[in-house]
């Protein structure tokens, strides 16, 4: 499916809803909320990140949850699915659109890649940025609580299942194993790394991703890193290559944060400039990526440089 081309996946989009204005970053539900508030925005952040050169939107599924939607929305399990199959139809209608005002877009391929955020992401709590909550929940668990909305994303139409800024290998694999019920469902698997070598829970990057290849078979189609600081993402590259088959057979897919941090009372330092995303694209191109794209606070511009580059 991911074979053969390059993709350019979206970028940031709970970070540009709160850059459009909208206040969803103490919310516990992020940008999960504006499927019930706000719809119209989500499909304006897609509409931009196509606008920049995206051909892969990742639905706004992320921090879907039945138990949070049932504490902090206060609607039912068939209601909480409604809006998770809505994240889908969003981003559909956000392609078909594109396509009707941009008449030589008519033949180009899109995709939309169902987001599977962690447990961790729905606690509310930060803990998936460090996975603590898997020494503390089964594998069974995990999958029952994964599948509602996996079943959901799949029901309606999605290309492909984008699990993604898992923290865990044990996470990954519960839920590789779980899509075996999906059998003709496609799935690119990327982890949250805290340094070059490992996942945010501490697991050997390297291992983490052969184990998912080895469990996986035909249903994985790409694995790589999200979330994850661009300075770290060269060296995940090149261990996972010396553990994985060659990328023309599994392309690794890479779309990391901004490489900004806060600093109290400063706001945000460290954005990299043009010419460091540059320098980095070319050393994951030359690494075998071939799906590239962004995750927290990465905007529209980063995306029409990645999308530039990726042409060249």
């Amino acid at each position: 499916m991911l074979c053969g081309k390059n993709w350019i996946v979206d970028g940031g989009l709970g970070s540009s809803l709160q850059a459009a204005g909208y206040p969803i970053e103490k919310d516990p539900l992020w940008s999960a909320r504006m499927l019930q508030d706000n719809p119209q925005a989500i499909k304006e952040v897609h509409m931009s990140f196509l606008e920049a050169g995206a051909n892969v939107l990742i639905t706004n599924s992320y921090q879907a949850s039945i138990p949070s939607f049932a504490k902090h929305l206060s609607i039912t399990e068939n209601e909480t699915l409604t809006l998770i199959t809505q994240s889908v139809i969003i981003a559909k209608e956000t392609i078909e659109e594109f396509r009707n005002k941009n008449p030589s877009e008519k033949d180009t391929q899109f995709l939309v890649a169902g987001s599977v955020g962690p447990y961790g992401a729905c606690q509310a709590d930060g803990s998936e940025y460090n996975g603590s909550y898997i020494q503390n929940i089964s594998k069974e668990e995990l999958q029952e609580w994964h599948r509602p909305r996996i079943a959901a994303l799949v029901g309606a139409g999605v290309d492909l299942l984008a699990v993604e800024t898992i923290p865990a290998a044990a996470e990954a694999l519960a839920v590789l194993e779980l899509l075996k019920e999906f059998p003709d469902t496609k799935v690119w698997c990327t982890f949250s790394c805290k340094n070059g070598h490992a996942t945010n829970f501490g697991d050997d990057f390297k291992v983490a991703v052969k184990l998912c290849y080895e469990l996986s078979g035909a249903q994985l189609v790409g694995i790589g890193i999200n979330c994850t600081a661009p300075h770290f993402i060269t060296s995940l590259l090149t261990g996972a290559n010396n553990t994985l088959p060659s990328p023309n057979e599994l392309p690794r897919v890479v779309y990391p944060n901004s490489g900004e941090s806060w600093k109290s009372g400063q706001g945000w330092e460290g954005r990299p400039t043009n010419l460091e995303w540059i320098k980095n694209l070319k050393e994951w191109t030359d690494l075998g990526a071939t799906v590239i794209g962004g995750c927290c606070r990465v905007t529209t511009h980063d995306i029409k440089d990645i999308a530039n580059h990726m042409s060249n």
